[in-house]
């Protein structure tokens, strides 16, 4: 009887599982990513103050109301963050960081959040 041959071509390969990255790298970053999405929301929620109070109606009730286009590329700021938001969420999970894909889960929860009001502040 011959003998199998010496090869390792028939053998199956294990399939490469990504390794995730050790857990003080993994905080480090969501640290990082915390200060910076703090610092985005927190400039983001002065802005919506500011322009909210510098386009309020005035208590004149005589006063014209007109409606004013928004141009797209607002839309696409509005929107465009959280959606990036939460690809950078999706994208953390995918590199097996847990830390940082929950901290960048609540970001995108506080842009939509952001957004929502953004929307509304804009249609109005």
């Amino acid at each position: 009887m011959a003998s199998p041959p010496a090869d390792d071509q028939d053998t199956p390969t294990p399939p490469r599982t990504r390794e995730r990255p050790s857990r003080l790298i993994d905080i480090a970053v969501a640290l990082l990513f915390l200060v910076a999405d703090a610092v985005i929301v927190v400039v983001a929620a002065m802005l919506f103050v500011m322009v909210g109070m510098g386009s309020a109606k005035p208590s004149n009730p005589s006063a014209t109301v007109h409606s004013r286009d928004v141009p797209v590329l607002m839309w696409l700021v509005v929107w465009g963050v959280p959606a990036l938001a939460v690809t950078g969420a999706v994208v953390h999970a995918r590199l097996r960081m847990p830390v940082t894909a929950v901290v960048q889960s609540l970001f995108a929860l506080a842009c939509t959040f952001l957004a929502v009001i953004w929307t509304r502040m804009l249609l109005s």
